[in-house]
């Protein structure tokens, strides 16, 4: 049986997280912007057992960096041997840039 990766967050994940929540409270629909964090962290829970699911970016077109789209976001993580490590939290239309 293989064993279950590990997820880190990254803190530019982290403020893309507070970001999402308060984007909805500024907009007067704080419980919407929950619903987003509530399914972005479900989604992210599937990871440890389903690590390749998502997709390879296309920007980027490397086996390693991969996302899950979850409209309006794209969830985007690093893979590797030892861990998950969830990169950026952003809305679908913006295009990745390496920094």
């Amino acid at each position: 049986m293989l064993k279950a990766l590990p997820i880190i967050f990254t803190e530019s994940a982290i403020l893309d997280l507070e970001q999402i929540r308060d984007y909805y409270r500024e907009q007067l629909v704080p419980d919407i912007g929950e619903r987003f964090l509530q399914e972005i962290i479900a989604k992210v829970e599937e990871l440890p057992t389903h690590p390749s699911q998502g997709r390879i970016v296309p920007e980027f077109n490397q086996p390693h960096l991969r996302e899950l789209i979850h409209p309006p976001f794209r969830i985007v993580y690093r893979l590797t041997s030892k861990q998950i490590a969830i990169a950026r939290i952003w809305r679908s239309e913006r295009l990745l840039k390496l920094p």
